[in-house]
């Protein structure tokens, strides 16, 4: 009973307006097999019934996972009965506040494994449903798509027909707190958003889209962060592009 959750990354990522408290976007995500964190389930010593995360690295009390299982119980209670007996355990290796989804994957990947442990019989479309009230991400993450064209705020997604990327990840020891990020370009960049920003990049693949942008141009949370943690422009360069709120940088290998 163990699922990887493997790391994403934002070839381009423009927003293209404001829905109440959220952000619409246009985006690329690709999946980065290379970097994944582990998710188990594992048999408690004892029933209780408490719900118990245990995770390599400290999370807070109210966490993708825990969310994930607080919804899925609502719609089926069997899940509530089967994590009476057993305990997830995470192990986390994607760096976390690095623009690279792990905290979004986790909660994924707990999704689906139970949905087939649990036997379920939830649908991809159902689980990602449930998956958008945990984070914008998560849907991505629940269809497993290598490579896909992201919009709204996360829930509309098209799978992409791309060229396998090799990418070489380079995340520095800056956490990027991803509501500060947005909130910094609602204030400070807000005038400049346009509805049909990059429609024109969701034909053209990944590759080329690397060739042709330049990495401040891709990306419209890399200016907003780099306002709120300068010590980032100190890892940057012009073939290192910028994923999600950061503080992952990524190129070609």
């Amino acid at each position: 009973m163990t699922r990887l959750a493997p790391a994403k990354v934002n070839i381009f990522l423009k927003i293209t307006g404001i829905r109440g408290a959220y952000h619409e976007l246009r985006s690329r995500f690709v999946r980065v097999d290379s970097l994944c964190d582990t998710l188990k389930f594992i048999k408690k010593e004892r029933k209780s019934d408490r719900f118990e995360l245990l995770c390599s690295t400290p999370l807070p009390e109210r966490n993708s996972v825990s969310e994930s299982y607080r919804l899925l119980k609502e719609l089926k209670p069997q899940v509530e009965l089967f994590f009476k007996e057993y305990a997830v355990l995470l192990k986390k290796s994607i760096p976390m506040g690095a623009g690279l989804g792990g905290g979004s994957s986790d909660a994924a990947a707990f999704l689906n494994l139970c949905n087939d442990v649990c036997d379920l019989g939830l649908s991809k479309d159902e689980l990602a449903r449930i998956g958008e009230s945990v984070g914008a991400d998560v849907p991505f993450f629940v269809y497993g798509y290598a490579s896909a064209n992201v919009e709204g705020v996360g829930e509309k997604i098209e799978p992409f027909d791309d060229e396998p990327l090799d990418l070489k990840l380079f995340t520095p020891p800056i956490h990027c707190d991803t509501g500060a990020v947005y909130r910094c370009f609602r204030d400070r960049f807000g005038d400049k958003i346009a509805k049909d920003s990059a429609r024109e990049w969701l034909d053209v693949s990944s590759t080329k889209l690397m060739q042709s942008l330049k990495p401040l141009e891709a990306n419209d949370l890399y200016a907003p962060s780099l306002l709120l943690y300068p010590e980032l422009e100190e890892h940057s360069s012009n073939s290192r592009f910028f994923s999600g709120s950061g503080s992952t940088f990524f190129e070609k290998r």
